[in-house]
């Protein structure tokens, strides 16, 4: 169940090419979140299935649950079996797990195949909880032949990795936990890369939580991607801000612009609140490094910042989202903290003041620092930035509301003037946004030519090529039942 159609199930596709001979035996079917339960146990049941696993998620649990439990009821018969991070950790008391037969924890891959094998043998493990463990990488079925030919033609993320784990401790982060970090085979890598890049596939987006720790494998991979490219190539990776060596730099540079995608990790520029959540940063680099991304290169930089984080409160949170504006960056995502099951953060509840909410995706709701009515704030400036400055639409627009001695605090007011007026946070249109900045900048910031910046925005917008990339494509509502394999 994807929270996007744009996006393909990586893990699912791991947990196919490992079946060995049970292959042919197995089919691998997705859906978007927003499909009707009973729709999909319906289409589940018409494969008969002896074993049904799903691949739980803190996007999809809820929905996950609701067709666990009618699955159950209407097919007791039907051995269901779970996995995925949502249910990795703190499983117990989840209404999901009650419903399943069997839970895989941690790295499915050759757990998954060896119960499927023998359930279909009739016989039934009498452990519930199964440890998937820490699979030796060379050993695993690459998945990438399982993108297909309909991921191909409808513009699906392709979701690469070249390591698994993190050596950082974080403590709001899953990725802490696993502080060995696993490398793939690096030239078999990239030999998938090529026999997918043959059939047509340019879009990747790597996984890999720290791309950038070894510079020799950056440095291989990137100039892999720069030896082929072509025209469309679009390349997303998730990077640690600090370290960018001087090996790496001409390769980033040679690229043309808005090919590469560096997603950067800031969260806090707070050195108090970093070293309490477990997060080691040198900011002077940090800094230097952004703005190399900005000024010497055509790096897309989407940086984040999270907010609810132990102990920063609004006054800290502002100045660190002041600074990393200043320094040019593409896009500013705004995150609320979130109780990921398992991770330490979690020990952080009473000396913090932390209130987390019950249902998933488990946001905090207060803090000892941020109210309740100060993190609503947040929640709305984050939304309101993504539909008018992330977005990119309104280029122009957007530098004249946040143009001040405080970008986040002339934007906090716009929010509130914007919130006053719609009481909407989604299905505001285009068209209708561009009228609200309009008035909101004549009105409150007394600048007559607002209409005029609309218009000039219009037409820089109108000029860009439609071949976006692929985390601007539209979301559909249903992946059609057994795509792939």
């Amino acid at each position: 169940m994807n929270s996007r159609f744009q996006h393909a199930a990586f893990g699912m596709r791991y947990l196919f090419a490992n079946l060995g001979p049970l292959k042919e035996q197995a089919r691998l079917c997705e859906w978007s979140l927003g499909v009707r339960e009973r729709d999909v146990v319906e289409q589940i049941l018409a494969c008969q299935p002896e074993v049904v696993g799903l691949s739980v998620y803190i996007w999809n649990v809820t929905v996950l649950t609701r067709v666990a439990r009618i699955l159950k009821k209407v097919s007791p018969r039907t051995v269901l079996v779970i996995g995925g991070p949502e249910v990795s950790f703190e499983w117990e008391n989840t209404a999901i797990f009650k419903s399943a037969d069997y839970l895989i924890r941690g790295e499915g891959e050759l757990a998954f195949a060896e119960l499927c094998g023998e359930l279909l043998n009739g016989r039934r493990p009498a452990e519930k909880v199964i440890g998937g463990g820490l699979p030796p990488l060379a050993e695993l079925a690459w998945p990438y032949p399982h993108y297909s030919d309909f991921d191909l033609e409808h513009g699906r993320i392709v979701y690469v990795e070249a390591s698994r784990g993190c050596p950082f401790q974080c403590h709001f982060c899953l990725s802490s936990l696993d502080k060995q970090v696993r490398a793939f085979p690096l030239e078999e890598f990239l030999e998938q890369l090529e026999l997918l890049m043959s059939r047509g596939f340019m879009r990747f987006k790597f996984v890999d939580r720290t791309f950038n720790l070894k510079a020799a494998t950056s440095l291989r991979i990137l100039s892999f991607f720069l030896e082929r490219y072509r025209e469309g190539m679009f390349l997303h990776f998730e990077m640690i801000p600090d370290r960018l060596p001087p090996e790496l730099r001409p390769v980033i540079a040679a690229f043309p612009p808005g090919v590469l995608q560096f997603e950067v990790g800031i969260q806090s520029f707070n050195p108090e609140v970093c070293t309490r959540i477990g997060r080691r940063q040198k900011f002077e680099a940090i800094e230097e490094n952004l703005k190399f991304l900005a000024e010497d290169t055509g790096v897309h930089v989407h940086a984040d910042l999270i907010a609810g984080l132990p102990g920063e409160g609004l006054e800290s949170f502002s100045a660190g989202f002041d600074r990393l504006y200043a320094l040019g960056v593409s896009e500013i995502q705004l995150g609320i903290l979130k109780r990921l099951r398992g991770t330490p953060i979690t020990t952080a509840g009473e000396q913090w003041g932390m209130v987390y909410a019950s249902e998933a995706p488990y946001e905090v709701l207060q803090t000892a620092h941020l109210s309740f009515q100060e993190l609503q704030r947040l929640q709305r400036i984050s939304r309101y930035w993504d539909l008018v400055v992330n977005s990119g639409r309104f280029p122009t627009l957007s530098r004249a509301v946040t143009q001040g001695e405080s970008a986040f605090w002339e934007f906090d007011r716009f929010a509130d003037w914007l919130w006053r007026e719609t009481r909407e946070t989604a299905g505001l249109s285009q068209k209708r946004l561009g009228r609200m900045l309009v008035r909101y900048l004549g009105e409150e910031k007394s600048i007559p030519e607002a209409q005029q910046m609309l218009e000039r925005d219009r037409r820089a917008v109108g000029s860009v090529s439609n071949d976006l990339p692929q985390r601007q494509a539209r979301h559909r509502a249903l992946t059609p039942l057994g795509t792939g394999p």
